[in-house]
């Protein structure tokens, strides 16, 4: 995150924002704490240390299974300690939950993301295969309609 910091350093935090989706979306949360920008956060991962822990080891890349790359603990260990319990600026961020997000636990997003604004999608997908309904929402929060 160190070399993030440092590309948006000279960036105009007052008129700048962050948009993520699921891991994105924790990473985003994080910067947007530490630069007090806006944050639009698709189907956040909320708890990624728990959740990919489990994946320590080698894999193959999706796209192409020949190619193979290791998840190690130290990874984990990073994800924890950019682990944010409570928004310091929730009126700074919107929340794009999908109830039928087949891979993270929407209700945990909503417990995380409360004091934000939140956009609870009662459908949909973690990929917000729908994200076009929703663009002028994410448009007028970030004051771009």
């Amino acid at each position: 995150m160190l070399e993030v910091m440092q590309a948006v350093a000279d960036w105009p935090h007052d008129r700048m924002a962050v948009i993520g989706s699921s891991l994105g979306g924790f990473y985003a949360t994080w910067v947007a704490e530490q630069t007090r920008c806006k944050a639009v956060l698709l189907n956040p991962a909320v708890n990624p240390a728990r959740d990919l822990a489990q994946y320590i080891g080698e894999h193959s890349l999706w796209h192409d299974p020949a190619e193979h790359f290791f998840f190690r603990e130290e990874f984990v260990q990073e994800l924890r300690n950019l682990a944010l319990p409570l928004l310091s600026f929730p009126e700074r961020s919107l929340a794009v939950i999908a109830k039928g997000d087949e891979l993270l636990d929407w209700r945990e997003m909503l417990a995380h993301y409360a004091r934000a604004q939140v956009r609870l999608i009662d459908g949909s997908d973690h990929a917000l295969s729908d994200f076009e309904a929703h663009l002028p929402a994410l448009l007028e929060f970030l004051g771009l309609d």
